[in-house]
């Protein structure tokens, strides 16, 4: 099956069958959240990227095989309303950045900061700390050894610009980040899995970048 990265609330997470890791991508919650499963191929040892909503679909998703640790991309509510029913479920371990899991309705097992790394069994996750969309914002980057880069961005990075953010200040803070760890660390071809809606690339975004900064958002 062709992965596409399209999905839609109440529908089937959509699979992309990587050599050392499957990710699923599904669909939740009134706000059409985003919510990935990472699986390792070898061990089975799984991550859940943003456990936003509808604890009973992801569930469902995880199932027997289990659940190692949820990772929150930031601390915004709509991305953790299932968190806490998720890892009472599971057991598994809560990671976020030390400034957004304050907020956030568990206990922050691992904090992380940028340039940590989120093991799922043999693979490995880059935290990239983004800083603007909230204080604490989290981007995690996957190198596929025999293939391009993977990058769940939360609401940092979107289709047609970085995420929303309150200020002047925390815009140009995002959108600097964003161009110095993210495009200019990673290759056109680097997939990005958004915390919303449709997935993207780099090099479908990056021309982009100058008219960005121009108008602001």
């Amino acid at each position: 099956m062709t992965y596409s990265g399209d999905t839609r609330v109440g529908g089937p997470a959509d699979i992309r069958e990587l050599p050392q890791l499957t990710i699923s991508k599904l669909a939740v919650g009134p706000m059409d959240n985003n919510a990935y499963l990472l699986r390792c191929t070898s061990t089975g040892e799984a991550v859940l990227v943003d456990a936003a909503n509808e604890a009973d679909r992801i569930l469902e998703l995880v199932g027997s095989a289990g659940l190692t640790r949820v990772v929150t991309t930031h601390r915004h509510q709509d991305h953790w309303q299932a968190l806490a029913e998720v890892v009472g479920m599971t057991g598994a371990r809560t990671v976020a950045h030390p400034v957004d899991g304050e907020e956030l309705p568990v206990s922050v097992d691992d904090p992380v900061e940028h340039g940590d790394v989120v093991p799922v069994g043999e693979a490995e996750l880059r935290v990239i700390h983004l800083r603007g969309h909230t204080p604490g914002s989290i981007a995690l980057r996957y190198d596929d050894p025999e293939g391009r880069t993977h990058l769940f961005t939360g609401d940092s990075l979107f289709p047609g610009g970085v995420g929303k953010t309150g200020s002047d200040a925390d815009f140009r803070s995002l959108l600097s980040d964003v161009e110095e760890r993210v495009f200019g660390e990673m290759s056109d071809d680097t997939w990005v899995y958004p915390g919303h809606g449709r997935d993207t690339t780099l090099g479908a975004e990056r021309p982009q970048l100058p008219e960005w900064r121009a108008r602001g958002w």
